[in-house]
């Protein structure tokens, strides 16, 4: 998808919307105060036009700009991709290997998941990330990606310029103890500055370079953690998967050896998957190319497997204190205030006499699925969430494998 024709005519308007977020913001913010800082220093600093390589920098600068804006704005306006409200699979009999989205009234195709933020079921979604407002996956991966790739080198190139303008400003050479460095700097003196480095210009440029450099470091660090994934054609979430199979299998010892279905066993084949030329990935988002000794719905099957397991596994639990679903509840103890989740997810309110089914927990805090009546279960409603652990207590006998037999495959 061309991005200035998205810009531009913004088939979906409200996707405007997105930019009206902490994370939106306080990402626009860096990169606007990094890249407005480097050029104003690079006109203290190096002066573009006295030489060639003033020239160069200061080119490099705005292209770093540039790309960094058009890679974040493509991730968060052309997003990750949705499976159609109501799909199925062409073939019929497929339908048992699939889960039902209650939500979207379909079926989530192949790597498909159900996003709470977007309330949609994306296509081969790998996370929802706060800093794009917006999910990664099947039609953004590879520009969120390349953004992440980018921001650290422009951020590298604005700290050296950040650190260069304080020597030249503040300092005639650099002592290392014993020997002093002198730095030759002619060439960029041949001119007074057009500006004047005053206290408030250092301050302003050693902020800037903190942020530049946190950036650096933080951004860097996700950029390896994707190519890691991407390399063997997994998302972050599929990743989780494939260590609670590998976990499943040696709890029940069942003797199965679980092959990841979409890795096509060359870092280079897995790599186009997601990255082309053109810019648009590869497939459709709802059928993919396998492993030999695998087929379309071998992860699928593992899911539903999961699933089961889960419920098995899950506790029953009943409030009894009242929880208003607070993120830090300071009524509910000092530990349970600064113990809380360090998540997105979200915190269900719980009254007296509510039941809850917990699947996993901390010491302070514990997630689960609200006991919902008939009437809300054929709604399609679903309470999920966080919520303290000293509202409430175990239930003396537990139903919740009992009832996992009757349930559906539902999102």
């Amino acid at each position: 998808m061309n991005f200035l024709s998205t810009f531009v005519t913004f088939e979906n308007l409200h996707e405007v919307r997105r930019l009206c977020h902490w994370g939106p913001v306080i990402a626009l913010s860096v990169i606007a105060i990094c890249s407005t800082m480097a050029i104003l220093d690079s006109i203290i600093w190096y002066w573009p036009l006295d030489t060639t390589g003033g020239s160069i920098n200061f080119l490099m600068l705005i292209n770093w700009t540039v790309l960094i804006l058009y890679n974040y704005f493509n991730a968060m306006f052309v997003g990750p991709g949705y499976i159609p409200l109501g799909w199925k699979p062409e073939i019929q009999q497929d339908t048992q290997y699939l889960q039902y989205c209650r939500v979207c009234q379909g079926y989530k195709a192949p790597r498909s998941h159900h996003c709470r933020k977007c309330n949609r079921c994306v296509m081969k979604m790998d996370h929802h990330c706060p800093w794009i407002n917006n999910c990664c996956g099947h039609q953004n991966h590879a520009y969120f990606t390349s953004f992440l790739l980018l921001a650290p080198l422009g951020c590298s190139h604005a700290a050296i310029i950040f650190i260069m303008t304080m020597y030249t400003q503040l300092y005639e050479r650099i002592s290392f103890g014993w020997s002093t460095v002198k730095i030759d700097m002619s060439a960029v003196r041949q001119f007074q500055p057009l500006m004047p480095f005053s206290v408030p210009a250092f301050a302003a440029t050693l902020f800037a370079l903190g942020l530049a450099l946190g950036t650096t470091i933080a951004v860097g660090m996700l950029f390896f953690i994707q190519m890691k994934v991407i390399l063997r054609n997994k998302t972050s979430i599929e990743s989780w998967i494939e260590e609670k199979a590998k976990d499943r299998i040696q709890h029940y010892q069942t003797g199965e050896d679980f092959i990841f279905p979409y890795d096509l066993g060359s870092r280079w084949l897995n790599l186009k998957q997601v990255f082309t030329w053109s810019g648009t990935p590869r497939g459709d988002g709802t059928v993919w190319p396998v492993h030999p000794k695998c087929h379309q719905h071998t992860l699928t099957i593992e899911q539903l497997k999961q699933k089961a397991d889960k419920r098995v596994r899950s506790v029953q639990y009943r409030a009894v204190e009242d929880y208003n679903g607070a993120c830090c509840p300071l009524s509910k103890g000092l530990q349970t205030f600064f113990r809380t989740p360090c998540t997105e997810e979200p915190r269900i309110p719980l009254s007296k006499g509510e039941t809850i089914l917990a699947t996993r927990g901390t010491k302070w805090w514990m997630y689960g699925d609200k006991v919902l009546t008939e009437d809300q279960m054929r709604a399609g409603e679903r309470i999920r969430g966080w919520f303290p652990r000293r509202c409430v207590e175990k239930c003396h006998y537990d139903t919740a494998a009992s009832d996992s037999t009757s349930d559906k495959k539902v999102n």
